[in-house]
């Protein structure tokens, strides 16, 4: 069963409603799911308001979230926390990948954050923002997303020396990125890592992660 902690509907730039996301997803086998829409200082409160009022009537193991886009690094914990108190239960932040011009420093200034949960594709990750990351409980990601998983070997073996925990998320914007238990065991154990690691970034860390989600 795949956990999935990094989607995007209409919301911001997927393509679909959060309703029919989710559906899909439990179709296809998902044991849960997080959506979380690209936010900035523009539109916080609407993303999380709609989510919200979505997860009145949504199935169990729905979780609401956002992820914090392109927002300069010295700004993101204001943002960080007004997402929290408008109720997002899960926070992302959107990293150096290799494929977009992300602010320089973002990574760094997202993992000295507690208050963040994951930090998404995170590109040429630094041993010191990794082992930061490992302090403050934050989850680096590997992702299925194109472009964005060309750094996943390296982003595996940064946080494998260093202890931070991994988990897998696809980005979802789509139907068809959205994904099955077999690819994506594919997946972490292409990223590198044993069979050992992927059964704790597949099965282990999801678990620890809703477990903080529901205190």
């Amino acid at each position: 069963m795949v956990y999935d902690f990094h989607t995007h509907s209409v919301l911001s730039d997927g393509e679909l409603i959060p309703s029919e996301l989710v559906r899909r997803a439990f179709v296809n086998g998902y044991k849960a799911v997080a959506i979380t829409d690209h936010v900035d200082f523009s539109n916080l409160e609407a993303v999380l308001s709609a989510l919200r009022k979505f997860a009145e009537h949504a199935p169990e193991n729905v979780f609401v979230g956002v992820e914090i886009t392109h927002v300069p690094p010295a700004k993101i914990e204001k943002l960080v926390l007004a997402a929290k108190r408008l109720g997002a239960e899960i926070v992302v932040v959107h990293g150096e990948t290799l494929t977009e011009p992300v602010y320089e420093g973002t990574n760094a200034a997202a993992v000295r954050l507690p208050e963040i949960d994951i930090l998404a594709h995170p590109g040429l990750l630094s041993v010191e923002d990794a082992e930061i990351a490992a302090e403050n409980d934050v989850f680096i990601e590997i992702t299925s997303r194109r472009g964005h998983c060309l750094a996943n070997g390296h982003v595996a073996r940064v946080s494998k020396e260093t202890g931070a925990e991994l988990l897998l998320n696809t980005d979802a914007h789509a139907p068809s990125d959205l994904i099955n238990d077999e690819l994506a065991t594919k997946i972490v154990r292409g990223a590198g890592l044993s069979e050992r690691d992927a059964a704790k970034v597949l099965k282990e860390n999801p678990k620890t992660l809703i477990r903080r989600i529901m205190k």
